[in-house]
C-alpha cells in the first residue's frame, strides 16, 4: 500500500494511522508535521510545481519501499496558506518490524524537510514576508541516509 498525496485540504492522523495499522505488520511509525507560531508568524505559504513535486515525492517513497522491507507507506504534505497550528505533514509507515517503520519513516521525513521541492514563505504581522531558507541541520540529517 503506497498512498501520496500533495493537497491544500487538511488530513485525518487517525484514518490514516488506522490504513496502515490494517495492513497486519508489527509496527507503524508516523510522523505529523504542524506550523509552528511565534515571533509574530500569521501564516506560512507552500508552492510548488505540482508534476515535479509529484514525481520526486513519488521516487523517494519508491526508495524507501526498496531499502526497508514496508507494508506501506504514506506521504501527505499540504500546500497553499497555512496558519500556525495547522497541520502541514504527514509520514507513517508499516512494518512487521518497528526498526523499519521507525527507520523508514525518518528517512522520508528527512528527505522531506531537506530536498521536496516546496517552496515556502512566512507572513508577519504588519506585512513583512521572507522565504524560508534551507537549515544546515536538515540537511545532516538527509546526509546519513545518503541523501
Amino acid at each position: 500500500m503506497k498512498r501520496l498525496a500533495i493537497q491544500a485540504k487538511d488530513f485525518d492522523v487517525a484514518a490514516e494511522l488506522a490504513a496502515l495499522e490494517a495492513l497486519g505488520g508489527g509496527g507503524v511509525a508516523s510522523f505529523t508535521g504542524v506550523v509552528r507560531g511565534g515571533d509574530g508568524l500569521l501564516a506560512l505559504e507552500l508552492e510548488h510545481y505540482p508534476a515535479m513535486t509529484q514525481a520526486q515525492v513519488a521516487r523517494i517513497v519508491e526508495d524507501a519501499m526498496a531499502r526497508w522491507p514496508l507494508l506501506g507507506a504514506s506521504v501527505i504534505h499540504r500546500v497553499g496558506r497555512l496558519e500556525p497550528g495547522a497541520r502541514i505533514v504527514f509520514v507513517g509507515t508499516a512494518s512487521r518490524h518497528r526498526t523499519a517503520a521507525l527507520e523508514s519513516c525518518a528517512f522520508l521525513i528527512d528527505w522531506l524537510k531537506s530536498h521536496a521541492p516546496f517552496w515556502k514563505k512566512e507572513h508577519f504581522e504588519g506585512g513583512a514576508t521572507q522565504w524560508v531558507e534551507a537549515r544546515a541541520e536538515d540537511e545532516a540529517k538527509a546526509k546519513k541516509w545518503g541523501g
